[in-house]
């Protein structure tokens, strides 16, 4: 799978914030802390950079599918 490379960090956070029980914690800088209680507790830190790089947006895509045992693809299905 290609990752989108026009992507930017605030359309990421509305995306896991609607889509995958992800709330904002706070902000240091452009970075956005997001944290999950479900099924366990997992925090993740989203730049609100536009575009965000393809690394750190893997980086981004891999955790969150590991936390919630989903693959990287259906994380951006309706992005």
């Amino acid at each position: 799978m290609r990752l989108p490379r026009d992507l930017s960090g605030t359309s990421l956070v509305k995306h896991l914030s609607k889509g995958w029980g992800y709330r904002k914690v706070h902000q240091v800088g452009s970075h956005i802390i997001f944290e999950t209680q479900q099924p366990r507790p997992h925090r993740i830190a989203v730049p609100a950079h536009d575009p965000l790089r393809i690394a750190t947006l893997n980086a981004i895509l891999a955790s969150v599918a590991m936390h919630k045992n989903v693959t990287k693809e259906e994380i951006l299905k309706d992005v």
